[in-house]
C-alpha cells in the first residue's frame, strides 16, 4: 500500500502488456503510486493534468499523439511533471528531440525492474536518469555534427559561468547527482540545485544532458 506522500506515477504506452507489467511492478512500492494508464500521448497529456502526475513513464512511438509531442506539450505548461522516456532502441532518432522538449530521463524498455524503480525515485527528486548507452549515443551524435563550430560556441557559453558554476557543470557532465555533487564540492543539496538552476538560465538549456553535451563540446570532459 502506498503512503499519502507517494510519488504519483502515470504510465503512457500503446502496448497494454507493457502498461500492465509496469503498473504491476510499481504497485508493490510503498513510495510509488500508479495513478493511471494511457494508450496514446493525447490521453496521457489529459490524464497527467487531471490526475496531477508527478512522474510519467512515456513511450515515444504512439498513435494520436507521440511521446515527443506529448512531452513538449506538458513541458510548455506550468509546473510540468517529470517525464521519463521509455524507448526500445538506444539509437532512437527521436531521443535528442525529446531532450530538447524537456524530458528528464531515458530508459530502455529492457531495463531491469529495480533500475526503473530507482530511476523514478531519482527523477522525482530532481535528478536526471539516462541509460549509459543512450548518453553515449547522444554525445557521439552531437560531437560528430559540426564539431568545430559547436566547440567554439560551447566554450563561449561556458565562459559566462563563475568558477563555482563551472565546477558544478563539470560534475553534471560526469553524471553525478545533486547529492554526489554536494559531497564532492562540499555544498548542500539546495545550494547545488540553485547552481544547476542558474546553469539552465545562463546556458539556455532545459536539462542536465544538454549541460553535459556543452561541456563535452568544449573539450572539458
Amino acid at each position: 500500500m502506498s503512503s499519502p506522500d507517494a510519488t504519483r506515477v502515470l504510465v503512457v504506452d500503446d502496448d497494454p502488456l507493457v502498461r500492465s507489467a509496469l503498473s504491476l511492478m510499481l504497485g508493490g512500492q510503498a513510495d510509488l503510486e500508479v495513478i493511471g494508464e494511457a494508450g496514446d500521448g493525447r490521453e496521457g497529456v489529459d490524464l497527467a493534468r487531471s490526475l496531477q502526475a508527478d512522474v510519467i513513464l512515456m513511450d515515444i512511438r504512439m498513435p494520436v499523439l507521440n511521446g515527443l509531442d506529448a512531452t513538449r506539450e506538458l513541458h510548455a505548461g506550468t509546473d510540468p511533471p517529470r517525464i521519463i522516456i521509455l524507448t526500445t532502441f538506444d539509437a532512437d532518432e527521436h531521443v535528442f528531440g525529446a531532450l530538447e522538449a524537456g524530458a528528464d530521463g531515458f530508459l530502455l524498455k529492457d531495463t531491469p525492474p529495480a533500475e526503473i524503480v530507482a530511476a523514478i525515485r531519482r527523477v522525482a527528486s530532481g535528478d536526471p536518469m539516462l541509460s549509459p548507452s543512450i548518453t553515449r549515443t547522444l554525445i557521439q551524435r552531437v560531437r560528430t555534427d559540426g564539431a568545430g563550430h559547436r566547440s567554439e560556441q560551447a566554450e563561449g557559453r561556458l565562459a559566462m559561468l563563475t568558477a563555482r558554476e563551472r565546477e558544478v557543470a563539470l560534475a553534471v557532465a560526469r553524471g553525478l547527482s545533486n547529492t554526489e555533487i554536494g559531497g564532492e564540492l562540499y555544498l548542500s543539496v539546495p545550494t547545488v540545485k540553485a547552481h544547476v538552476s542558474r546553469l539552465y538560465d545562463k546556458l539556455e538549456v532545459t536539462n542536465r544532458v544538454q549541460i553535459a553535451i556543452l561541456v563535452h563540446d568544449a573539450g572539458l570532459a
